[in-house]
């Protein structure tokens, strides 16, 4: 029987196996299990697919149509460092299967979210990545995405610094 990608995502803990896979490497055990069974539980990724502010985008490769990617786009939040507050978005998670990276997947996740906001009336996209996360700003500054200031992302009792980052749609 074949599952959904929504399924998928579910079943398999895909966010979850990413975002560890990506980070669990600079974070103490515990505060990675803290936060992954906060942010990336049924219950809070239901909540994500749920609202009205959030808009989800899956990638599906392979005979079995097995996820590989994700990206969410949220309507509502902001950061002090990003001015125009009427007419921007964040792309608040872009998480690609390790397998499946440099395969154009981000990219192409990126433009859709893109194109998302643009059509519903959006001038700016936001994002935040960690300071420690290279390949990720030069692949968002190749893009065309330009850094704007920093906040702290808490994990746990962790707590990281993220590069606040904008772009011009």
């Amino acid at each position: 029987m074949r599952t959904s990608p929504l399924q998928q995502l579910y079943s398999y803990g895909q966010g979850s196996r990413v975002f560890s896979t990506t980070f669990g490497f600079s974070i103490p055990p515990c505060d990675l299990k803290a936060y992954l069974d906060k942010e990336y539980s049924i219950p809070a990724i239901e909540n994500d697919i749920r609202s009205a502010s959030t808009r989800l985008i899956v990638a599906c490769a392979g005979p079995n149509d097995k996820v590989v990617g994700f990206a969410q786009l949220t309507e509502f939040t902001s950061e002090p460092c990003i001015e125009d507050l009427e007419s921007i978005v964040e792309l608040q998670r872009l998480y690609v299967d390790p397998d499946y990276h440099g395969s154009g997947i981000g990219k192409t996740l990126t433009k859709e979210v893109e194109a998302m906001a643009r059509s519903q009336g959006y001038r700016i996209i936001w994002l935040g990545v960690w300071e420690g996360n290279f390949a990720a700003q030069r692949v968002y500054e190749a893009m065309g995405f330009t850094r704007v200031g920093e906040h702290e992302f808490k994990m746990g009792r962790c707590i990281q610094t993220d590069w606040i980052m904008i772009k011009d749609l």
